[in-house]
């Protein structure tokens, strides 16, 4: 039996007064008091399916049976939770926690209640206990039994693996079928055995507690996950059904989605009779009506329905509990109910203020041990998951870079294991949260735990369509982002904490982990290797998808690429699970671990690069690919819209024809890796072998498509360019290069006005930006560089860094924002003006419709004028503008007023890396960990990287790199600063190997390069 006098409240296991429970009332409040009198006993059905009888007295309100559940459970986040139970009618409903229980439950002795999830929060990392994420694990195995979370086979079959790997542990293929015949989480699971084995077999090593993460990281991106069907009709007649989430109201149709109200849309919710009424705000660009209408079965349906939904809209929209509404003297009208409890932000605050006890723990369907932290002190530093300094929710870096708007990321906590008794030695740390409690009627508590494995992260992330799914998640705008939490997740290694480390914590994770140079050179093979998966499946998986849905590609077309891509993902997912596992043994995180065994990475890219000879094919035919595909975009309309549209989506953050060349530029990456660990092995060390046989392979390999490559940089870089300009016709023409493109100031009659410029090898293109839908560059005049020549500075005009370029037809003077910017142009400019002279003649001429721009600079101000007007009259038709990404190198370099040559864009293809890093703000505390890519100048922010597409981004150019001075007091090792103005950000690596490769790559993109005298054209390409 539950008897609640007996048990602990959560409030006081929190220091909170003794009888407050979960309550939230204001200041100088007492809580009711439970009412006595004659009690009553009411079974509660637990998420493990065991039954517990709770005594409670008649009167008492159902806050008190809820209390009393939590309690029971040591549930601390119990706000997430509601009691559910079908009333005298048999709906179901839920209980209401004002009401007295005997009002609401008529025979008590004939009625099971429910203790079940109710509110499902956008992201599961706001959940701070492990026990609340096992439940909800609980949950989402409840609904897929029921058929309630719907989903396709690929998806169910990698959510029931990791409920496996919770309840049976590792990989074993005769125990997993034993298992599965005797449990069935899934009507006909039967035919996706071998799916769930295959998928289990990848998950060694994984805990629960990180398999309840893993589940919940899959489910909560499913379309129907905390869904809950309503039956109704629209004005029309047609069935329907409604639902309820943390971002609004949902209509669906059947179990497809094809309408959604977000809260801040909805002006007022309200029902009347069996009709359930959406009041919306008014919107110009909306077809909706006023109000919405729709017909449900009965007025009990309808107001059940309607008490939900203003029970999700102030759980998470609002700041805290309602206040009651003032009765009426003499009548009432309309329903008096009101949400009850505190809200998500102030279970986030309570939970952030309060301290933990460690308990020990056995979950019912585990049979693995394990042990659930809680700490001792009421202090940030000790939360299971912690919180970060506050910031803005959207993240925006730089001047004029638009940025991908998402929620800001926490990083994972560590969390010390205590020693069981004095004699036994003191346990290293372990950054990897631990399983949560049951959710039994006894909280069993085992004499010790054991801690297995470490996190395997699935690389797959499927949505209810069966590709790789984004995550769309939408935080409520009134909830602080200091609650917006991360996955503690990541890796072991990289673990680090909000918090400052001592010493002694320092020591113990530097005992605990490699400190070899040659294991963080791996490490980073492993984790570029992991976005170059992602990037794969941009295509494989999100451009296929999407092409397939819409018959707009040529079938020759689509034959040529994605045939291709396929066997390379496949490759290389294996190849990534290889060196994952290599790195597992190299860390000491298997039971097979011999020491000295397993401390090389050498033999396994040999034998994968000896793999990757097999498919060679298939890389010689990516140059063909690409050609294809621009041709097909020049030939077809219809296709250049749909790629344009794709290229519009987050998950291509880069230029499409940047996808198609990624296999070719992976090759430079194992090439510099290998030489990296060539010059670090000495001959006598047991690696060295394997690495020179391997680096004589690839170095091969990129011998054979070195030529392929630098041409196909350079189409990919023409056809690039050709998106961000208007007025031109000719731009993508044999034999033209590009060799430079930048912000310079133009002289005119108006005075120094910015231009855009563009260097070919055959000309020289001046540009100006438009206010216009496709934020694109139109081109005001062209100089041919045959017969060209520079005059470094102006006497008449005394401008500073300026040039005088005097074409046969036409002269004009610019100027640069700095000498050494001056200098690059002018070396670039005279290199291409000797080009053109060995060419065969003149060029042809680019501009679509003007004419040749023949005046002195003088005469040159009605021209401009012109062109200014040209673009002022497109404004006025924005329709016809074709949407533009507005965040490419183009617009980067015209808001930073600098310049980026074809050399660099070479050398950033081999700059390129990924990997865990923590981020600091000028004036925050707190550092956060972020999934960080090196790309394109570029750094891309995610939450973790198993994230499809990134929340935000930083472009590089125009930042100073540093390393923070004493009186910035940072006080940690291996940090670096970005600064640009005002922009102030702190980055910390794992190493010092991590943080010398980020400094490396990162100041190729904050200085540019200068090519040096006497280096040709093409010589400035070669790899």
């Amino acid at each position: 039996m539950g008897e609640i006098e007996q048990k602990p409240t959560p409030g006081s296991r929190l220091g909170a007064p003794e009888n407050s429970g979960i309550s939230t009332l204001e200041h100088g409040q007492k809580p009711p008091p439970t009412p006595s009198g004659k009690l009553m006993s009411i079974k509660i059905q637990m998420l493990d399916d065991t039954q517990e009888a709770f005594e409670v007295p008649q009167r008492a309100p159902g806050k008190v049976l809820l209390d009393a559940v939590c309690n029971h459970l040591n549930l601390v986040e119990g706000d997430y939770f509601g009691l559910e139970f079908p009333d005298h009618k048999k709906i179901t409903v839920w209980l209401d926690l004002l009401k007295p229980i005997v009002k609401q439950i008529r025979r008590p002795k004939h009625v099971v209640v429910k203790f079940v999830v109710k509110f499902f929060p956008p992201d599961h990392t706001q959940l701070q206990e492990e026990l609340t994420r096992y439940l909800f694990a609980l949950q989402v195995k409840q609904d897929l039994a029921q058929g309630r979370l719907t989903c396709n086979d690929t998806s169910a079959a990698l959510l029931i693996s990791h409920i496996v790997q919770s309840e049976i542990g590792d990989f074993d293929e005769v125990l997993d079928r034993e298992h599965l015949a005797k449990n069935k989480y899934i009507p006909q699971q039967d035919a996706l055995e071998d799916k769930i084995v295959e998928f289990h077999h990848n998950h060694i090593g994984q805990t629960p507690a990180e398999s309840d993460f893993q589940l919940l990281e899959i489910a909560r991106r499913l379309e129907m996950y905390g869904i809950r069907l309503h039956p109704a009709k629209d004005r029309e007649g047609t069935k329907i059904n409604l639902a309820v989430a943390n971002t609004g109201i949902l209509v669906f149709q059947g179990f497809t989605k094809i309408n959604a109200f977000n809260w801040a849309k909805v002006r007022k919710l309200s029902f009347k009779r069996k009709r359930f009424l959406i009041k919306l705000r008014p919107d110009a660009n909306s077809s909706y009506q006023d109000t919405l209408e729709f017909l449900m079965a009965s007025r009990d349906f309808c107001k059940s329905f309607w008490k939900i939904c203003v029970e999700h809209h102030a759980f998470f929209r609002l700041f805290e509990e309602p206040k009651p509404k003032p009765k009426a003297v003499l009548f009432s009208r309309g329903s008096s109910f009101r949400f009850s409890g505190r809200t998500q932000k102030q279970v986030l605050d309570y939970v952030k203020e309060g301290g933990h006890k460690k308990v020990q723990f056995e979950r019912k369907h585990s049979k693995i041990h394990s042990i659930r932290s809680l700490a001792t002190q009421p202090s940030e530093t000790d939360s299971e998951v912690p919180k970060q300094s506050p910031q803005s929710a959207s993240l925006t870096f730089g001047e004029g870079a638009d940025s991908p708007r998402g929620q800001s990321r926490q990083q994972g906590k560590e969390l010390k294991v205590a020693a069981p008794s004095a004699a036994a030695p003191a346990p290293t740390e372990d950054p990897r949260p631990q399983p949560g409690p049951q959710a039994s009627p006894a909280l069993q508590r085992s004499p010790a735990g054991s801690l297995t494995g470490s996190p395997h992260l699935s690389e797959l992330s499927i949505n209810s369509q069966g590709g790789a799914g984004p995550t769309n998640v939408t935080l409520s705008p009134n909830l602080s982002p200091d609650t917006k939490q991360a996955s503690p997740l990541i890796s072991p290694l990289l673990n680090d904490q909000a918090c400052p480390r001592t010493d002694d914590e320092e020591e113990s994770r530097r005992k605990r982990f490699p400190t070899d140079k040659a294991y963080f050179i791996a490490k980073e093979v492993s984790t570029t290797e992991r976005t170059y998966l992602k990037d794969l499946e941009v295509i494989t998986s999100w451009f296929q998808s999407t092409v397939s849905k819409e018959d707009s590609m040529p079938e020759t077309l689509k034959s040529l690429i994605f045939p291709n891509f396929e066997p390379l993902h496949k490759f290389h997912t294996n190849f990534l699970k290889e060196i994952e596992q290599r790195l597992a043994l190299w860390e000491g995180r298997s039971t097979a671990h011999v020491k000295g065994d397993y401390q090389r990475i050498g033999d396994v890219l040999l034998r994968n690069i000896q793999g990757m000879k097999h498919l060679a094919a298939h890389l010689w035919r990516h140059s063909e690919a690409l050609e294809a595909l621009e041709n097909g975009l020049k030939n077809s309309r219809r296709l250049e819209s749909f790629c344009r549209d794709f290229e519009l989506q987050k998950v291509c953050y880069l230029p499409l024809n940047t996808f198609l060349l990624r296999p070719l530029h992976r090759l430079m990456h194992y090439r510099q890796v290998l030489e990296r660990l060539c010059k670090h092995h000495p001959p006598s060390h047991a690696d060295f072998r394997d690495c020179r046989a391997a680096l004589a392979e690839i170095t091969e390999m990129v011998a054979q498509l070195h030529g392929t490559m630098i041409k196909m940089e350079n189409f990919q870089k023409l056809h690039e360019l050709k998106k961000d300009l208007i007025g031109i016709d000719n731009l993508v023409i044999p034999g033209r290069e590009f060799i430079r493109l930048g912000s310079l100031s133009k002289l005119s009659g108006k005075g120094l006005q910015q231009r855009m410029f563009f260097l070919f090898n055959d000309v020289l293109l001046y540009t100006s930006r438009g206010l216009t839908a496709s934020n694109q560059f139109k081109v005001h005049g062209q100089l041919p560089l045959y017969g060209m020549t520079i005059e470094e500075g102006d006497a008449e005009w005394g401008l500073p860094h300026c040039l005088t370029l005097r074409g046969q037809r036409q002269s004009i003077i610019v100027a640069a924002s700095s000498r050494a910017e001056m200098e690059k142009w002018v070396e670039d400019i005279q290199m291409a003006i000797d080009l053109a002279e060995k060419s065969s003649g003149p060029s042809p001429e680019l501009l679509a419709s003007s004419p040749p721009d023949n005046k002195s600079p003088d005469e040159a101000t009605a021209a401009d004028q012109e062109s200014e007007d040209d673009l002022s009259a497109s404004r006025t038709s924005l329709e016809r503008q074709a949407p533009h990404r507005g965040n490419t190198m183009v617009h980067v370099c015209w808001h930073r007023n600098t310049s980026v040559s074809m050399v660099d864009f070479s050398i950033a293809v081999e700059n390129q890396l990924s990997g865990n890093l923590l981020r600091k703000f000028k004036n925050s505390n707190g550092w956060q960990k972020l999934w960080v890519v090196f790309t394109n100048f570029c750094l891309f922010f995610y939450k973790s990287h198993q994230d499809n597409h990134p929340l935000a981004s930083l472009p590089l150019l125009g930042y100073s790199l540093t390393i923070p001075s004493e009186a910035e007091n940072i006080h940690k090792d291996h940090v670096f600063k970005l600064h640009f103005k005002s922009h102030v950000y702190y980055f910390r690596a794992e190493s010092e190997y991590t943080f010398e490769r980020w400094m490396e790559v990162i100041r190729s993109a904050t200085s540019s390069a200068s090519r040096a005298p006497g280096v040709s054209h093409k010589d400035s390409h070669a790899y």
